[in-house]
C-alpha cells in the first residue's frame, strides 16, 4: 500500500457542494465528470498536488441523505493542512464559513475547527515541524 487517494463525502447536491468547497473553503476543483446514467465523479482539494482528494457522492437514498452531515458523528472529519492558519481562517471566514473559535497555538502548532454546509467539521492545522 501506499497512499490515502481519496475520501468519500455525502453531499445533498453537487453544485452546492461545489460552491461551498471552492468559494467559501478556498478548495480547487479537480474532477467534474459526468458519465451518464447518474453517473458523476467531483472531487475537490485543498491545492492541485494535494495527494488526496474529497469525492463528493450526492446522496440517493433516503439512508445517505440522513448522514449528510454527519458521516463522523459530530468529531473533526478530516484534518486540512496549512501554512498559514491565521490567513487562511480570515479569508474564509470572510466567506462566510462557520468556526469553532479562533485560531488557537496547541503542541502541534496552530488549529481552528470549521464546519461546512453541511455540518461537518473540518480541523484546519499548521503544523509546528514536530
Amino acid at each position: 500500500m501506499k497512499k490515502i487517494g481519496h475520501v468519500t463525502l455525502l453531499v445533498k447536491n453537487y453544485a452546492e457542494a461545489i460552491e461551498f468547497y471552492t468559494k467559501k473553503a478556498g478548495f480547487v476543483l479537480l474532477t467534474d465528470n459526468a458519465f451518464g446514467g447518474g453517473m458523476r465523479w467531483v472531487t475537490a482539494a485543498p491545492s492541485q498536488d494535494a495527494g488526496t482528494a474529497i469525492v463528493f457522492v450526492e446522496a440517493d437514498t433516503a439512508d445517505k441523505a440522513a448522514k449528510v452531515g454527519s458521516q463522523a458523528a459530530g468529531h473533526v472529519f478530516l484534518a486540512v493542512q496549512t501554512e498559514d492558519c491565521y490567513r487562511d481562517y480570515k479569508h474564509m471566514k470572510a466567506n462566510g464559513v462557520n468556526f469553532f473559535g479562533e485560531p488557537k497555538e496547541v503542541p502541534w502548532g496552530i488549529e481552528v475547527v470549521f464546519e461546512d454546509l453541511y455540518g461537518n467539521r473540518l480541523d484546519l492545522v499548521q503544523h509546528n515541524g514536530m
